[in-house]
């Protein structure tokens, strides 16, 4: 088609349009809801191409649909005029659309090719369509020619053409074979752009009658044949060698022109012989790599999508052995016209103005045309609100009504641009266009985006609050933007919260909100870290992530960057990856993926599989020497873990056939070694690779390596010489093996002779035998001997000479002259005159001093059951000492000689004593009798006393209730005291006591104990009655702990501290009352339920010495004990279980204090008198007389007797509790004191208040109820005396 054929509009305007392809009008911004109610000038949405080539066999169908308000309607041109569709039965416009539809069946299709324009109207404007051509498609045959036969000489050049017919479009190209088979191509023969078969050169090959030329138009998808060339070949004159020359084109340059932004196409075909090879150069510049590409074995450059900067020279050389050729062609672009900013839709308010502008660009520079409505703006009707001045129209002060539609043209002699572009004059109030109460969720850091599209005209202004108070400026912190979104560019938790947009223009004011969350980054935490692992075992990769909580996390396991394996040895977990009984295979990279629906995280971590490296391979020995042979092999796989050693083994196929023996080790980075060998030995070598999982399988044994047989290289080892008896001497040595024996016929030459004495050697030879015995020695003297190997090949080296001793025999005499001195009461030195070496007979070990203790100084008789002991002393000495005798004794000793073989004959007997020493402890101490100031004290003697008794020194000290000691005092008491009174001591004190006995050496080690004295309890005596009165308490015995340990300042409890236990049962519960005179700081009575497996329950009471056990079953019986517990060393004191029964029906006492008729009674009486009160009052105000006393004293009723006589409260609510007497305190001195009604006592369950205990303390006394006081007591009541008192009080 003409490029610069020219367009005339229908309409009076004239436009060039020229689009390659169907384009769609530019969209309003505007959601298709707001659209609705608003006009609208056409807009065109879809277009055919501009060229648009048809297929005879079908309809033509040329598209034209638009948009508006109102829809609009629409006519058509061809060739500039009206096209009349009515009067063309063949054509027909879709309905609702301006596209048409042409029937050519039984019609010439040719007679509707042409230029075709669509309008676009409706009250507002119209837009137009590009025009469109329309072109039949056409395949026309070739015209009927006779080739002649080509006859080449074999090495020239050669050119087949094509010249195919001309077709719309242009066909494709193709040589093939009669059989439809395409013909071979390469860089010597190639076919070029236009179609031409080139041959840089002839060979034999090429000779053949069927080169078809075949063409294939695309639109009819039929294939036009050119006919058969045939080509000979002749050989009687070859051509030579011959240096490059250019085939296409032709001439040493040439030159291109391309259109911006097509595909430039750059050929260059060269011949001679050898066949050239083809390279391409910018002269000055590089390739744009990214759109350059080689075609045709290199002799086609390619590049696409060109711009001005890939004009210039391109220089292409064609290359053999011979020369070279060059080409230049010069590459000029031109542009036809393009955009750089094509006119947009304006919405313009009343009044406002608006700016369009049409900015093209072009080689050459393009022309600008303005038209409206699709006529030209020169001849349009006069607007003053609209001025050109060049590429742009200002509208200014625009008004209703005034709505059009613009066509911008643009050209040059490559083509032109058109675009339409309405002008919509609206005045409407805000919209805003994002859905309400949409939530925004970014993660900390990112931007986030919050929309307010809106519409109105004029243009709303946005603006921005946050939490519907703070106003949003542009700052560093948010932007903006002009269409209304709000950017934030590193978004923050605190940005969280609600946002509204509201958009103004005068119309109106319209608001929207927003919610923004700021999420948690996703963060792994810990990753998955390398992991090295062996064959078959497990690896688990750890991927602890962090997220926010309100997102949910996938996690996602990829294995090099695929899925996981579909196998069960793959365990995914929350946070890792298991792989069980690892593979080969499973070697990897393995990620892990924390996906939300924000954002995600990965971390990688490999794993390498390890296992033993296979064993070596193709061991071979070279270099085979009578010692020495070179040991060659091939290392098998290291699996992963680099070999750090070889290790090789020999076996002895004569001497241990079946036993591998390592011999030496090689570095993992050799695999070759010089092995030193040993004569006649069989071997056969084997190697093993060791990494760091293991050692590999042994390799498979090398051939069999025999050395040959020679002399003995070394005497056997260990040689020794012990005489066994005291007239011998053997011989002994570790024998050589097989593998040392160098040879057969091994046998071992034994020399011996005696030391010092200058004799010959003896020597005797033996076989077979690792020990030679030397008969008739005298005893023990030192022998010279050696052992020396040989075998049939010769003997060893000359053997170490080693000396020796023949047999002992045990001493001939015994030690002379033996003193003892004592050096203190249990340590004595002896001495002694040591026996000569000859006697000994043997190697002296030492002495042995045997002593026992007769009796003591003070006994007279022997013991005869006093053990011997025995000290030996080793070496040649002439002295010991005894440690550890007895003071005060006598001890008889004597004195042996030892060698190896036993002892000699015994000293003569010594005897001696040893001096006094400090005694033992005392055997006992007691306390046999306890009082409230006082201790008595008893002792047995020591059982040794060591020396003669001096005494004895006691000790006593007094225990505070911090378990601290007080200043210690001290009495001497005589040698023949064994007991002992203390007096003036504390009452209630625990007392520390140590004694020891004494010599004139000193104390000994004393003996202790502790106990305390009687409690000196506080009493509230009872009224006491004629002839009656309290008893002294009784004097417990106090358990006795002994020690012999030095005295201490923090004192440990004792044994058990409880006296009598005594139980009874009242209306609260079960009363226990117990003896106690123990420092313990908890005290507890624990209580289970007879034949009960449960816990006990237990109360802790600390400071008194009864308790009642309330919330107890009636008709139950409960096993109760006393348990004291001390804090610092957990010991446990407990008295003997009792079992207290509770009654099923316990007779109670209805305290008419608490009943509630009571109390309302006594409402209505308070009541009663005050009304009465102030009848009286108004009756005595009136001057009448009311006798009340009169009326008191008629009506007496004994309930209404609220007032005690003695103090004028009542008496059911009176405070007892400021009557009590404090605790410990003293009763007063009239004997009485109020009783609270919750104390409890022994007395008020007594048989009138005298019950009584038998032998052991034990109540026996029976249960009964509370009885009436007397009515000469008055309101006053006793206090009971406490449990503790009540039980001294009846001893």
């Amino acid at each position: 088609m003409d490029r610069n054929r020219k367009w005339e509009p229908g309409f009076g305007a004239v436009l060039l349009i020229l689009m390659s392809h169907m384009t769609s009008a530019l969209e309003v911004p505007l959601d298709p809801k707001v659209l609705e109610g608003l006009p609208q000038p056409p807009t065109i949405t879809l277009q055919s191409p501009k060229d648009y080539i048809f297929d005879p066999r079908e309809n033509i169908v040329i598209h034209c649909e638009a948009k508006g308000k109102p829809q609009p309607s629409f006519l058509w041109t061809r060739n500039g005029t009206h096209f009349d569709m009515d009067k063309d039965s063949k054509v027909l416009m879709k309905p609702g659309s301006g596209t048409l539809v042409i029937d050519i069946s039984g019609e010439k299709a040719e007679a509707y090719e042409g230029t075709y324009q669509c309008a676009a109207h409706n009250e507002h404007g119209t837009a137009l369509s590009n025009n469109i051509v329309i072109r039949q498609s056409r395949s026309p045959l070739w015209s009927k020619e006779r080739n002649e036969a080509i006859v080449a000489q074999m090495g020239v050049s050669l050119v087949l053409q094509c010249r195919p017919p001309a077709g719309l479009p242009p066909p494709v190209i193709l040589w093939m074979d009669n059989n439809f088979q395409k013909l071979p191509l390469d860089k010597r023969v190639s076919q070029a752009l236009n179609g031409d078969l080139y041959f840089s050169n002839v060979l034999q090959e090429d000779a053949r009658s069927d080169y078809i030329c075949y063409a294939r138009f695309p639109h009819t998808q039929t294939i036009q044949q050119k006919q058969p060339i045939s080509v000979n070949v002749l050989n009687n004159s070859p051509e030579g060698e011959r240096r490059p020359g250019f085939m296409l084109p032709l001439g040493p340059t040439s030159t291109k022109m391309v259109l911006r932004g097509e595909t430039l196409e750059l050929e260059c075909i060269a011949e001679g012989l050898p066949t050239p090879d083809i390279s391409w150069q910018k002269e000055g510049g590089e390739f744009p790599s990214s759109r350059m590409s080689y075609h045709n074995f290199k002799k086609t450059l390619r590049i696409s999508d060109v711009n001005e900067a890939d004009g210039g020279n391109y220089r292409c050389t064609a290359t053999n052995k011979v020369g070279t050729a060059d080409h230049v062609i010069k590459v000029t672009v031109k542009a036809a016209p393009f955009w750089i900013s094509a006119p947009r839709n304006l919405i313009l308010a009343p009044n406002e103005t608006g700016i369009l502008t049409c900015r093209v660009n072009g080689e050459p520079k393009p022309n600008v045309h303005w038209f409206v409505n699709g006529v030209a703006m020169d001849n349009a009707p006069e607007d003053r609100s609209r001025k050109v001045e060049d590429d742009t129209v200002i509208l200014s002060s625009v008004q209703t009504g005034s709505s059009a539609v613009y066509q911008c043209n643009a050209s040059n002699e490559f083509g032109y641009l058109m675009a339409n572009a309405f002008v919509s004059v609206l005045a409407e109030a805000p919209r805003v266009l994002t859905p309400p109460n949409q939530v925004y969720q970014v993660i900390t850091n990112n931007p986030a985006l919050l929309h307010c599209a809106s519409f109105g005209s004029p243009i709303p202004i946005i603006t921005w609050f946050k939490d519907s108070q703070i106003s949003i400026k542009n700052s560093d912190t948010y932007v903006i933007h002009e269409n209304g979104t709000l950017e934030m560019n590193v978004a923050q938790p605190l940005n969280s919260g609600k946002y509204t947009c509201i958009a103004t223009n005068n119309l109106g004011i319209k608001e929207n909100h927003v919610y923004l969350e700021v999420k948690e980054p996703t963060r792994i935490l810990k990753q998955p870290e390398y992991k090295v692992v062996q064959r078959g075992m497990s690896a688990v990769f750890e991927c602890k992530v962090k997220h926010d909580p309100s997102l949910i996390p996938t996690m996602i396991w990829l294995k090099d960057k695929g899925e996981l394996p579909d196998d069960e040895r793959f365990e995914v977990d929350m946070d890792s990856l298991t792989i069980k009984d690892i593979r080969d295979a499973d070697e990897g990279t393995y990620t892990c993926i924390m996906n939300t629906t924000l954002d995600q995280d990965s971390a990688s971590a490999m794993l390498t599989v390890v296992e033993k490296p296979d064993a070596p391979t193709d061991l071979e020995l070279t270099d085979q020497t009578e010692r020495s042979v070179q040991l060659t092999w091939i290392p098998g796989d290291e699996h992963n873990s680099p070999t750090q050693n070889f290790l090789v083994q020999y076996e002895d196929l004569l001497h241990q056939p079946g036993v591998w023996i390592n011999l030496t080790e090689v570095a993992g980075t050799s695999t070759t070694t010089q092995l030193q060998l040993s004569p006649y030995v069989y071997y056969s070598f084997r190697v093993l690779a060791r990494n760091e999982v293991g050692y590999s399988r042994p390799s498979e044994p090398s051939s069999q390596y025999r050395t040959n047989p020679a002399a003995p290289d070394e005497n056997p080892s260990d040689v020794q010489g012990v005489g066994t008896e005291p007239n011998n001497l053997v011989i002994s040595w570790t024998p050589l093996t097989g593998f040392q024996s160098n040879g057969p016929g091994l046998e071992y030459k034994v020399l011996w002779r005696q030391k010092d004495v200058g004799e010959e050697w003896s020597s005797k030879s033996v076989a077979n035998l690792s020990r030679f015995v030397v008969s008739g020695t005298p005893t023990y003297v030192p022998y010279e001997f050696k052992v020396q190997a040989f075998n049939d090949y010769g003997s060893g080296p000359d053997a170490e000479v080693k000396v020796g001793y023949s047999g002992e025999d045990v001493p001939l005499s015994a030690p002379d002259s033996v003193q003892v001195m004592a050096h203190n009461s249990t340590l004595a030195e002896v001495h002694w005159e040591p026996v000569s070496s000859l006697s000994v007979q043997g190697k002296i070990q030492g002495y042995k001093v045997y002593y026992r203790r007769l009796h003591g100084l003070h006994e007279t008789e022997e013991h005869a059951d006093q053990q011997e002991q025995v000290l030996t002393f080793s070496g040649n000495r002439s002295e010991g000492r005894l440690p550890g005798l007895q003071p005060y004794s006598v001890y008889n000793l004597f004195v042996k000689v030892l060698n190896n073989k036993g002892e000699g004959p015994p000293s003569l007997n010594k005897t001696f004593e040893t001096p006094e020493g400090v005694p033992g402890p005392p055997s006992f101490l007691n306390v046999v009798k306890f009082g409230l100031d006082s201790l008595t004290l008893e002792w047995g003697p020591p059982m040794d006393n060591n020396g003669r008794l001096a005494g004895y020194t006691l000790i006593y000290q007094a225990v505070n209730n911090t378990s601290e000691l007080g200043p210690g005092k001290v009495m001497t008491l005589q040698a023949n005291k064994t007991t002992v009174t203390l007096g003036s001591l504390d009452s209630s004190m625990l007392y520390k006591l140590y004694l020891s006995a004494r010599t004139i050496k000193g104390p000994g080690p004393n003996v202790s104990n502790e106990a305390s004295t009687v409690m000196e309890t506080t009493r509230i005596q009872p009224t006491v009655e004629t002839g009656k009165g309290p008893t002294e308490p009784p004097h417990p015995t106090s358990p006795i702990t002994q020690s012999l340990h030095s005295p201490f300042h923090k004192v440990p409890p004792v044994g058990p501290v409880f006296g009598t236990v005594n139980t009874s049962v009242s209306e609260e519960g079960a009363v226990i009352s117990w003896e106690y005179f123990g420092h313990h700081k908890n005290v507890f009575v624990e209580y289970i339920v007879e034949n009960s497996e449960e816990n006990w329950k237990k109360e802790l009471v600390n400071g008194t010495h009864s308790h009642t056990i309330k919330g107890l079953k009636p008709g139950t019986s409960y096993r109760v004990r006393v348990v004291a517990r001390d804090g610092a060393d957990g010991t446990v004191h407990s008295t003997s279980e009792v079992l207290v029964t509770v009654p099923a029906v316990p007779n109670r006492q209805v305290d008419i204090a608490t009943q509630g008729w009571f109390i309302g009674l006594m409402c209505a009486i308070a009541l009663l008198i005050l009304v009465l009160l102030i009848v009286c009052f108004i009756k005595r105000n009136k001057g009448g007389k009311y006798p009340v006393k009169e009326k008191e004293d008629a009506h007496q009723d004994p309930e209404i007797q609220p007032m005690k006589e003695d103090d004028g409260t009542f008496g059911e609510y009176s405070d007892t509790e400021d009557h009590k007497p404090l605790k410990g305190s003293r009763t007063p001195s009239n004997g009485t004191v109020r009783r609270d009604e919750s104390d409890d006592s022994l007395v008020d369950y007594g048989e009138g208040g005298d019950g009584q205990f038998n032998e052991d303390g034990s109540f026996i006394g029976q249960y009964s109820g509370k009885k009436e006081k007397d009515t000469h007591e008055g309101n006053e009541s006793s206090e009971a005396p406490s449990p503790v008192n009540a039980m001294n009080s009846f001893v």
